[in-house]
């Protein structure tokens, strides 16, 4: 089959050829139509981010498509079914293989180029929002990165359940699309000290729930603006991974928790569980148009190069999708 492929020396990316995948008896061989580009996709094309072991080390953590084949032990899905899933790699490939239990049904009014934009961003914020952060109704929640995928959704998913989204950006061009998806507040980090704002915007109070792609460089910000009992959740390390100086006395003060995330990791069982939950909660906000996958721009395969290239300039609100064709 084809795929998009990585030649490691010049760390550039190439349609070639490459065996064709074999579903075991639990999961579900899709015909891939559509994937995603996401940060981990930049850092494995640069060396810094390998597969987990036993993964594809074929770039791209999400897809959607239709089921080509279905195992023998697959219940609830057959050939013909549309479908989109997490994936720990193997994303830029016309064929992908993936355990029965992580597919989501695609909703009919949406096209693959949508679904495809669904998986990794909306998994990842309700994972670290819901499942770590336990995130409820009427708290503050502060969301770096807003305009990005994992922002945007997000947004969309502290909005459904009656939380209050606090949203930071670099833009009032990407500020305007966050209040569009429903933040309550907005924050240009270029302009404002957002620690300030947030404090300001909480009656001092400070946000309950912290999500932090950035790290490093907002640290003391973010210890500024947090409230008692917040919890902070570190998804990634676009401002730095080393913080000089830890007072853990300050932390223990607030009764802070601090924790450390990633999804791509994590068990195929967890996933599993991860998505079933995901789907009881936005399978008919997706349906009726409540919650909608956020599309900045859509590239064909062919131009992965390209597409990766837009997203390192950091030009992208919302999901940057390839289009795969055979």
């Amino acid at each position: 089959m084809k795929a998009i492929l990585l030649d490691e020396s010049a760390q550039r990316l190439y349609i070639g050829n490459t065996p064709e995948p074999v579903p075991g008896d639990d999961e579900l061989l899709v015909s891939v139509r559509a994937t995603a580009l996401n940060r981990a996709d930049l850092l494995q094309r640069r060396g810094l981010y390998p597969p987990p072991p036993g993964a594809s080390d074929i770039i791209g953590l999400e897809m959607a498509g239709v089921v080509e084949r279905v195992g023998s032990q697959v219940q609830g899905w057959k050939t013909g079914d549309r479908v989109c899933a997490l994936l720990p790699g193997g994303g830029y490939a016309h064929k992908s293989v993936i355990p029965s239990g992580m597919a989501m049904a695609v909703p009919e009014h949406f096209s693959f180029e949508e679904a495809a934009a669904i998986p990794e961003v909306f998994l990842t914020a309700y994972l670290n929002l819901f499942v770590l952060c336990g995130l409820k109704a009427g708290e503050h929640v502060l969301i770096h990165a807003a305009a990005s995928g994992v922002g945007t959704a997000a947004i969309q998913l502290a909005r459904e359940a009656g939380a209050v989204p606090i949203a930071t950006a670099g833009s009032g061009k990407k500020l305007e699309v966050c209040k569009s998806l429903g933040a309550n507040y907005l924050i240009n980090y270029n302009e404002e000290d957002f620690a300030a704002k947030v404090l300001e915007y909480t009656s001092g109070r400070g946000a309950q729930v912290i999500l932090d792609p950035i790290g490093a460089s907002y640290w003391e910000q973010n210890f500024r603006c947090i409230g008692p009992d917040g919890r902070w959740v570190l998804i990634g390390g676009l401002g730095g991974s080393k913080v000089e100086q830890l007072d853990i006395t300050s932390f223990m003060a607030k009764r802070i928790k601090l924790i450390f995330s990633t999804l791509r990791s994590r068990s195929y069982a967890d996933k599993i569980a991860l998505t079933e939950q995901f789907v009881r909660f936005t399978a008919d906000r997706f349906a009726s148009g409540k919650l909608v996958p956020v599309l900045d721009k859509v590239f064909d395969w062919t131009e992965a190069m390209a597409a990766h290239e837009y997203m390192e300039n950091n030009r992208n609100i919302g999901k940057i999708v390839l289009t795969v064709h055979s």
